[in-house]
C-alpha cells in the first residue's frame, strides 16, 4: 500500500537550509525514515515552494513512514499545526479512468540519449577514446525542449495534455487559434551538489542536475500505465527529488 507524506520544512533551522540546496542529503534523510531496510521499494520525493518561508517535501513510499527525525531537525516540532501528514495513496488510485482529467505536478529531469552529442564534455570524449559504445544522456536546456520532452512522451506514461481552455470568442472575432497544451513551466534550475564518498576526509562527486517543475491538466488514457507511472516515476533522478508525479480534481466551474 503506497502511502504520500507531506512534511514541512522550516528554512530557519540550518538542516533546513541543508535540505532546500542539497538533494543527496535529503534522500539520506528520506531513506532513514522507512522501518528496516527499504532496498525493496522505490522511494520517490519532491521538495515544493509554495510558500518560500514554508517548504514541504512530498513523499511516496510502500512502507508507512515515520518522519520524526526530520521533524527534529528541519521542521516544525513545536508548532501547533501538524508537522507532518501521511495518507493512503492508494485511494487515488480507484479514481483514475480512461478520459478523467486532473490538476498536475511534476519535477523532472529531461534528458535525451544521442551517441553523437554536439559538445562532448572531457568525460564524454574519454569515453568515446576508449570505445565505449553506450549512448550519452544530455539534459535539455531550453524550456522549449523540455516542454517537448514532456509532451512527446506523456502518452508512453498512460496519459496526455489537453489542449488548454479558452472562452468562446466574441461573434464577429471568428474561431480563436487553436489553444496549446494546458501546461506550464512553473521552475527551472539547475542544480551543482557533492554527492559525498565513503572515507576520512572525503569530499564526494560534484553533481550538476537540470530539474524542471510542470504543472497543468491531464487526461488519463491508460489508467494501468499511469498507477505504474505515479508508484514507480517518470524519468532519471530519481534519487535526487525528480519523477514524482501527483494528481488534484480540477478546479469547480466558476459561477460569475
Amino acid at each position: 500500500m503506497p502511502f504520500l507524506s507531506k512534511i514541512h520544512i522550516n528554512p530557519a533551522r540550518r538542516t533546513g537550509r541543508e535540505m532546500l540546496r542539497n538533494p543527496h542529503l535529503v534522500h539520506g534523510m528520506v531513506m532513514h525514515g522507512i522501518p528496516g531496510e527499504p532496498t525493496g521499494e522505490r522511494i520517490l520525493w519532491r521538495l515544493d515552494s509554495p510558500n518560500p518561508y514554508r517548504p514541504q517535501l512530498l513523499v511516496l513510499t510502500d512502507a508507512k513512514p515515520d518522519w520524526s527525525h526530520i521533524t527534529e531537525q528541519a521542521g516544525w516540532p513545536h508548532s501547533d499545526t501538524e508537522p507532518f501528514a501521511i495518507r493512503d495513496y492508494s485511494t487515488l488510485f480507484a479514481h483514475l479512468a480512461t478520459g478523467r482529467e486532473f490538476a498536475f505536478r511534476l519535477t523532472a529531469n529531461p534528458v535525451e540519449n544521442t551517441m553523437t552529442p554536439i559538445k562532448p564534455t572531457p568525460a564524454q570524449q574519454r569515453r568515446r577514446a576508449a570505445g565505449d559504445t553506450r549512448g550519452f544522456r544530455i539534459s535539455h536546456r531550453t524550456a522549449a525542449h523540455q516542454l517537448d520532452w514532456l509532451l512527446r512522451r506523456a502518452d508512453t506514461w498512460g496519459f496526455t495534455i489537453p489542449p488548454a481552455r479558452t472562452d468562446t470568442p466574441a461573434p464577429g472575432l471568428g474561431n480563436s487559434p487553436t489553444p496549446a497544451p494546458d501546461v506550464r513551466i512553473t521552475a527551472r534550475e539547475q542544480r551543482r551538489f557533492h554527492k559525498k564518498d565513503n572515507g576520512p576526509g572525503a569530499t564526494g562527486r560534484l553533481i550538476t542536475l537540470t530539474t524542471v517543475t510542470f504543472e497543468g491538466r491531464l487526461a488519463v488514457t491508460d489508467p494501468a500505465v499511469l498507477r505504474d507511472r505515479l508508484v514507480n516515476g517518470i524519468g532519471p533522478a530519481k534519487a535526487y527529488g525528480c519523477g514524482l508525479l501527483t494528481l488534484a480534481p480540477l478546479p469547480g466551474p466558476r459561477h460569475g
